[in-house]
């Protein structure tokens, strides 16, 4: 409340924006952006969301009303920049994703990323992932376990849980894919998951049990061992995130995806990310504000986990 939200440099929440190299004695959770699309298969313009969220998060104040959480106070944060990436070349990127991160999970900062498609999720998984294997809980309209797409490729943005399960980074027992939905490129993607033992929620599901019914279950899956979170914006319907490159309809409200996150206080986190937000897609810019509101809700269940862990 010194200056309006509209003013000044807009980094993420209006966080202090910090070198990562410098960050180590100062923060615990670091706001990433990965400004990388190049492993889309539907629409670009996913490399623009980190900016759009950006600008979108300056209106995010200090507290969160339903939960009573002021990550600010729990938790120091800075927004660390974005990843150098090689928007022509996605196995450099990867490489460039993974040196990024493993100094920050070394200093034991917990790392908040905002994508970027979903490509990007699978080199980060690896550098958090390298001591012991996470969980995780997905959101999305897609399973994203695809083997190779176009000829082979199989870094893409609809493989990166498949790379991290064979890498050994996850654990596919304590992975739980949450509204998935839509039509498919081949059963396999969604048959190797469940071979490997992953638990999937399609939204049919979702709807038919309730979401603290689905929280809970989300809870008993990841256990208490460390957990990833990633959140693709094409989880909500695209009447609520129409800024987006695969999406599909019949997906979340955003008050809905609100109130499944709240679903997951307490859990061991020790990453998140918000992938997906393409705003040249959506002009009305309601889409980077959702992504905004779910990082902002994202971050203080990090916030909360960092403050217990203290």
């Amino acid at each position: 409340m010194v200056t309006p939200r509209f003013s000044g440099l807009a980094s993420f929440m209006r966080l202090p924006v910090l070198d990562p190299a410098e960050a180590a004695d100062q923060v615990e959770i670091g706001l990433i952006g990965i400004p990388f699309d190049g492993a889309t298969t539907g629409r670009p313009g996913a490399r623009l969301g980190p900016r759009a969220v950006r600008e979108a998060s300056t209106g995010t104040r200090a507290l969160n009303h339903a939960t009573g959480v002021a990550p600010y106070v729990l938790a120091p944060c800075a927004d660390l920049g974005d990843v150098p990436v090689n928007p022509v070349d996605t196995a450099e990127t990867a490489r460039r994703i993974e040196a990024f991160y493993r100094p920050l999970a070394e200093a034991g900062i917990v790392p908040l990323t905002v994508g970027g498609d979903h490509f990007i999720t699978g080199p980060v998984l690896r550098a958090l992932g390298a001591a012991r294997p996470l969980g995780l809980i997905h959101i999305d309209a897609h399973s994203d376990t695809d083997d190779a797409q176009y000829g082979g490729s199989r870094l893409t943005h609809g493989t990166p849980f498949r790379r991290a399960v064979e890498a050994g980074v996850l654990d596919p027992r304590r992975c739980i894919q949450i509204g998935l939905r839509g039509s498919m490129d081949a059963a396999d993607e969604r048959d190797w998951a469940l071979a490997q033992g992953m638990r999937i929620l399609t939204m049919e599901e979702v709807c038919a049990r309730g979401l603290p019914e689905v929280a809970a279950e989300a809870r008993a899956v990841a256990g208490e061992g460390p957990t990833y979170l990633s959140f693709d914006i094409d989880a909500l319907d695209p009447a609520f995130a129409p800024g987006t490159g695969t999406p599909e309809i019949g997906g979340f409200t955003t008050r809905e995806a609100l109130h499944l996150l709240r679903g997951l206080r307490g859990l061991d986190l020790v990453g998140a990310d918000v992938v997906e937000v393409a705003p040249s897609l959506d002009p009305a810019g309601i889409t980077a504000l959702a992504g905004a509101g779910i990082a902002f809700e994202i971050l203080c269940l990090l916030a909360e986990r960092a403050a217990a862990r203290a």
